[in-house]
């Protein structure tokens, strides 16, 4: 068990800042990598991890049944106890009424195991050539039920989020980022033993492009990208498609957990997103205009800063208030609002304006 658990710790620790463990990390500075929902407006946040951190439960009883020999029950250790104190601590004071039976570590030990494992780092390591050098690859949540999962784990994807929906994204898998599992829990289902089953998953996602409810699409819009979001800049839901659904998601834990029914009402009750009101515009379009205002270095400053924000090296709050230092907000509110009366005019004469850019935005808040 220890030679495993020895691999698990390896397995999940190699693909740096972009996931919950890294080389060098503290515990504390992990757990805040886990659960970093990026710009939080909430400032009883830290009281309810704290508490709910208070109400995990011990050791389950029950023992699920799992058809796949490459599952590993973990003990609880260190990678245990992340993954569980990050799962409960997302659902903010509704994880103080949940409780995790079991978490299983995927050791891809089975023959059919190390295919799916070594196809997976073929296509991360050619759509990263294929990125500069980035595949983009996170953790993301992936619900199902019992059956389902039995079937992931065994024979890969077979099935697909339906399409009738109007709010359909689109024909491929939905997983949901992994400070945001509740976001999958509507595709999960109690089994006999009244639990609950999530995958946790390294997704591929490459270079994503933004995909609107109602869609039927099923593959990328083009070949500069990979997957799908909900929201480029705040996306609760990724989309795999139908098309790399067994080449890009690789599950690698699985969780069993009891949550009170009351879930659904915590999920119903979450605002959509609104559109913002400020002016805006894409920041390669800001960057060309700022550049005829601005001396060089200044412009190089602000180039640096986007291409860390588009390498998530920092927040687009800390990328807009830099650039806010630099250029000054009257500048950047004559420029962009220019720019959005030009789009408008342009709008009016049949021409695209640039409100469909995949480009980062910058808001003026």
């Amino acid at each position: 068990m220890e030679n495993n658990q020895d691999k698990c710790r390896e397995r999940f620790q190699q693909f740096g800042s972009d996931h919950c463990l890294a080389n060098g990390v503290s515990d504390h500075d992990v757990s805040d990598r886990f659960s970093d929902a990026g710009d939080s407006t909430d400032p009883d946040q830290d009281s309810v991890v704290s508490d709910s951190e208070s109400g995990i439960s011990g050791p389950s009883m029950e023992h699920v049944e799992w058809i796949n020999e490459g599952l590993v029950k973990l003990a609880e250790e260190k990678i245990y106890d992340l993954i569980k104190r990050k799962f409960i601590t997302s659902f903010g004071l509704l994880g103080q009424e949940t409780t995790v039976s079991a978490v299983y570590k995927n050791s891809h030990s089975t023959h059919i195991g190390q295919a799916r494992l070594h196809t997976f780092q073929i296509y991360l390591q050619a759509i990263a050539k294929k990125n500069g050098g980035n595949a983009n690859v996170k953790y993301a949540w992936l619900g199902a039920s019992k059956d389902q999962i039995n079937s992931i784990l065994g024979y890969g994807f077979s099935n697909c989020n339906k399409l009738e929906s109007s709010q359909s994204l689109g024909n491929g898998i939905y997983l949901s980022p992994d400070d945001h599992p509740l976001e999958s829990l509507e595709d999960t289902a109690v089994d006999e033993d009244g639990l609950r089953h999530l995958l946790l998953c390294r997704v591929i996602l490459g270079k994503s492009e933004l995909v609107h409810p109602g869609s039927r699409q099923n593959h990328p819009c083009s070949e500069a990208f990979d997957s799908g979001v909900d929201n480029l800049f705040a996306p609760k839901t990724y989309i795999i498609w139908s098309t790399n659904m067994n080449t890009h998601i690789l599950p690698e834990y699985l969780i069993s957990f009891r949550i009170p029914p009351r879930w659904k009402g915590a999920l119903k009750a979450k605002q959509p997103l609104r559109m913002p009101t400020s002016p805006w515009m894409p920041f390669p379009a800001l960057i060309s205009v700022l550049s005829k205002c601005l001396p060089a270095p200044q412009i190089d400053m602000i180039t640096k800063y986007h291409k860390d924000h588009r390498d998530h090296k920092i927040s687009r709050h800390e990328l807009i208030r830099r650039v806010r230092r630099i250029a000054g907000d009257d500048l950047l509110i004559h420029v962009i609002k220019s720019s959005r009366t030009q789009q408008s005019n342009g709008a009016r004469n049949g021409q695209r304006t640039a409100a469909g850019s995949v480009d980062s935005p910058i808001f003026l808040e």
